[in-house]
């Protein structure tokens, strides 16, 4: 029975000793040759890692070496003066703006000044017109000294642009004149001034009051 068993040809797995389960792989390669694998980018002489190959033509790298250090070039001289003229008209425009902007500031102030000194220097004449009317008066009842008095008041008003209206024979003019009187005039002229029954005052070429008369015509 033992010679039996020998010569029986064995039907088990002819895989070999250790080539089961995955964990082992087997080496064919011949005795005294190395099986390490060259990497591709070491086979086709490729630098290790960090390297890059330059870029750029030759022409380009060849004017890079042959301009000096601190050289500026034309390219960059024409990007600054197109930046600097930017720069010029906006700041113009910002001038010309706050110029315009005070330049109007500057007429109503100075339009706003005028109109308080003229209400100011109007108010004060109006309270001082009575006192001229009763100097007309006493001048023509024969008070004596107070011709000099009106002369000199009148005379201050006067510099400070106070201008007496109502004249005898000038053309009656509705907006500095006021007409309370009548008399016919047989004449082809327009109305005039016939009498003055009280004067009147303009300050600055504005009517403060208008003079009383009687028209004639």
């Amino acid at each position: 029975m033992a010679a039996d068993d020998t010569d029986r040809p064995s039907t088990g797995d002819p895989t070999p000793a250790g080539a089961a389960g995955g964990d082992e792989v087997l080496d064919f390669a011949a005795p005294g040759v190395s099986a390490e694998v060259t990497p591709l980018a070491d086979a086709a002489g490729g630098g290790g890692e960090g390297e890059t190959t330059p870029t750029g033509s030759p022409d380009d790298a060849e004017a890079t070496e042959r301009r000096p250090a601190g050289e500026v070039s034309v390219e960059d001289l024409l990007d600054d003066l197109d930046r600097v003229t930017g720069e010029r008209d906006t700041h113009l425009a910002d001038l010309q703006r706050v110029s315009a902007e005070f330049a109007n500031f500057r007429r109503q102030t100075e339009k706003r000044v005028g109109d308080l000194v003229h209400r100011a220097v109007s108010r004060l004449v109006g309270e001082l017109l009575p006192v001229l009317d009763a100097c007309d008066a006493a001048l023509e009842h024969g008070v004596e000294g107070i011709e000099p008095v009106k002369a000199a008041l009148l005379g201050v008003l006067e510099r400070e642009g106070l201008e007496v209206i109502g004249k005898a024979g000038e053309p009656f003019d509705p907006n500095r004149h006021e007409a309370v009187a009548h008399e016919p005039d047989g004449g082809d002229q327009g109305p005039t001034v016939a009498e003055v029954l009280r004067a009147g005052y303009a300050l600055n070429g504005r009517v403060v009051r208008p003079a009383m008369v009687k028209v004639r015509g």
